[in-house]
């Protein structure tokens, strides 16, 4: 069998030695990398692709569930949180699919939380992971929010602000109303995580949220303007007319 690969992510440097040590004890556990923020450790998630992350909860940037939120609960490896709060704070994380450990914790407690790791990952991944994931999440498939990178910050823009979307190369462009937001994503993929109650694909390029579609006039060659409610006006082509047509019409 081969060694798990394992990434540490603490903002503590003595919970990040102290893990470390612990785990190059464990004969079939490879630790692959290190990280002190949430920032970091989406960097090196995605980077190392490690098989388990000990994650911290607290901890600057972005907490250890906006980590597994920005990474995605699809291509989240298994997780083991590591934190200092009470026990009782932390039932929803007693699952089988994965762990967590009290700081600071008992070597008791550190090997039964790698013995399940093992039975783990003998196992395939199962959907239990990932709705174990979303359920930490408090979320469905679908975000409530957007991560966005601005000038070195960090900041967030809730999926209710969106009023349509634009795509931009290997990026879309998030438009809420007076503020325009970069984040690295396609248009499929923001088809998918969006609401299909909420917003309807118009163009190969753009998305919509619909309550805020005030008029649609027919342009040229079967192909439509949509005027918004803040006076933009965007194509409409033929190939999404009808998905667009029976969606406002249900």
């Amino acid at each position: 069998m081969s060694r798990i690969r394992v990434l540490i992510v603490d903002d503590e440097a003595l919970a990040r030695d102290t893990l470390r040590l612990l785990l190059n004890e464990q004969h079939d556990m490879e630790v692959v990398g290190e990280a002190m923020d949430g920032l970091a450790a989406v960097e090196a998630i995605r980077k190392l692709r490690p098989d388990l992350v000990f994650l911290d909860i607290q901890m600057p940037g972005l907490s250890g569930l906006e980590v597994v939120e920005e990474i995605g609960v699809d291509a989240m490896p298994y997780v083991v949180f590591a934190t200092a709060y009470n026990e009782y704070a932390l039932k929803a994380f007693d699952a089988s699919a994965i762990d967590y450990i009290v700081k600071p914790f008992s070597d008791e407690r550190f090997e039964a939380t790698l013995e399940r790791v093992r039975r783990l990952m003998g196992q395939q991944r199962s959907a239990d992971l990932e709705g174990r994931l979303r359920e930490l999440l408090g979320t469905s498939d679908r975000p409530s929010r957007f991560l966005v990178r601005e000038r070195g910050s960090i900041r967030f823009v809730d999926v209710a602000d969106v009023h349509w979307v634009e795509a931009a190369g290997d990026y879309v462009v998030l438009h809420t109303g007076g503020d325009d937001h970069l984040i690295r994503e396609t248009m499929a993929g923001m088809e998918e995580k969006l609401d299909p109650d909420m917003f309807v694909r118009i163009h190969r390029s753009t998305i919509v949220r619909m309550t805020f579609i005030r008029e649609i006039k027919p342009f040229f060659h079967g192909d439509y303007v949509v005027y918004l409610k803040d006076g933009t006006e965007l194509k409409l082509s033929r190939r999404y007319w009808p998905q667009v047509e029976t969606r406002l019409g249900s």
